[in-house]
């Protein structure tokens, strides 16, 4: 029966995630990206360094208790919690097998410009967010959809959204999430999938109880100690790899433009596979656009809503610059480089060697040894995915709430604990195509609500006298 279903719904997913990501996403992402950074004066490249300084000025992995909401870095690292995860290792490693190293310069392409949505995102969160009497904040895309777009029309768009998120993130992102952890493991160390997921699901369930403030408190000493490990090993790789580097990035670049040589096929073919795996892959990393960290930003305590939309851009830097960019510098240079396995593969034949999941367990393991490698990996995207599941599901929750209201929020949690679960026992394309293709639809009410509020954004930035008054 699950077989028959899965025969059905699998072209389907995929027919749409192909169309999506090859034609309308690309366009979406870029066209907005576009627009604010040339309506802002590329307030991405101005005000990087007030961003950096408001990030790192201030860093603490023991945060004062808030009264309500979060505090900016607080906000930030659930909002990076939720960026790096999967999407940096195991989509990183897709979006090379199948569109080659070049992939990971549309990648760059996509986050230069998603620093200046985000910031929009992250702007128009604080402005449209909604305060409830004992303090309780609500604020993400459905609160600026309905601002942007009045009556029947801003509601339908924003329950849209709200369904594309819940299922995305809150169900099936969280289950691909467990998935990966749990089959990471299982080639690590031989844990059973089960054991994996039982101990996966109680962990969460401790801290979805708790609530915005125990989210806060978790994430903020997270991520700061997951990033360390990872950068750590990675600049190990690089350096016992450094006489490869020059390569490296040489082809990063070549196959930007010359896929083809990598791919197969023609010269178009291989450029959209390259250009649409990189913004596909790219979005679900960084998720400028997407509308799904505009839920952590919402909760900022800040002054102004610039302040946490600077903040915001460190976030899309941190997860593609440092996080992924490490990543596919560590694969493409243990793998692609002469006498790597995959030197001189095309993408095809590529896929048959390695897959996405196993791709940078093997990578590390060039350098570290395979047992090492692999446990490396492993243990990394544990804290990755881990924390990417508890910001996907304060974020599902959001819209549960928005629709359903508060007392749906248990029943929630129960469900995507279930999902949790069943994600370490399976592995199904069909659940990767579907996360996918709800990833692909929140793109689209949340964009065109971008596009419609541009006036609202470039208010705050002439309130900080970062525009002049037209």
């Amino acid at each position: 029966m699950l077989e028959s279903i899965e025969a059905i719904l699998y072209p389907i997913a995929s027919t749409i995630n192909a169309y999506l990501s090859n034609y309308i996403l690309v366009f979406l992402l870029l066209g907005v990206g576009v627009w604010y950074s040339i309506k802002t004066r590329f307030i991405q490249v101005r005000c990087f360094g007030e961003g950096m300084k408001k990030v790192f000025g201030s860093l603490s992995l023991h945060g004062d208790k808030q009264e309500r909401g979060m505090s900016s870095f607080q906000a930030l690292a659930t909002a990076i919690a939720a960026q790096v995860g999967t999407g940096n290792i195991v989509g990183a490693s897709g979006a090379i097998l199948a569109g080659g190293p070049g992939a990971i310069f549309w990648m760059w392409v996509i986050a230069f410009f998603g620093m200046a949505t985000i910031y929009a995102e992250a702007t128009l969160a604080l402005k449209t967010r909604v305060v409830d009497a004992d303090g309780t904040i609500h604020g993400g895309p459905v609160y600026y959809i309905t601002t942007a777009f009045r009556g029947g029309f801003g509601k339908f768009m924003a329950g849209f959204f709200a369904v594309a998120i819940i299922m995305a993130l809150g169900f099936m992102g969280c289950m691909v999430q467990a998935n990966s952890i749990g089959s990471t493991f299982q080639t690590a160390f031989g844990i059973p999938g089960w054991i994996v997921g039982g101990i996966l699901v109680a962990t969460c369930a401790v801290i979805f109880l708790g609530g915005t403030q125990r989210l806060a408190s978790v994430t903020e000493k997270i991520v700061p100690i997951m990033a360390a490990i990872f950068l750590t090993g990675a600049l190990v790789i690089l350096i016992a790899r450094a006489k490869y580097l020059p390569e490296t990035f040489g082809m990063i670049f070549r196959y930007a433009f010359q896929p083809q040589a990598i791919i197969g096929g023609g010269v178009g073919y291989a450029l959209k596979t390259a250009i649409s795996q990189g913004a596909k892959r790219g979005l679900f990393s960084n998720e400028a656009g997407m509308g799904s960290s505009p839920h952590a930003h919402a909760q900022a305590n800040v002054a102004h809503p610039h302040d946490q939309g600077v903040v915001a851009m460190v976030g899309v830097f941190i997860d593609t610059f440092v996080v992924l960019t490490l990543n596919a510098l560590v694969i493409i240079s243990t793998l692609y480089t002469p006498g790597g396995p995959l030197a001189e593969c095309g993408a095809a034949a590529a896929s048959q060697v390695l897959n996405k999941t196993n791709l940078a367990q093997a990578a590390f393991g060039v350098v570290m040894g395979e047992q090492l490698g692999a446990g490396f990996v492993a243990v990394c995207l544990l804290f990755f995915a881990f924390s990417t599941v508890l910001s996907w599901n304060m974020f599902g929750k959001v819209n549960v709430v928005y629709l359903f209201g508060k007392k749906a929020a248990p029943a929630y949690s129960v469900i995507a604990l279930l999902f949790i679960f069943m994600g370490t026992l399976m592995s199904n394309d069909l659940v990767w195509e579907l996360t996918d293709m709800f990833n692909n639809l929140m793109v689209i009410p949340n964009v065109l609500a971008l596009f419609a509020l541009t006036n609202m954004v470039l208010g705050s930035v002439r309130e900080r006298n970062l525009l002049k008054i037209k």
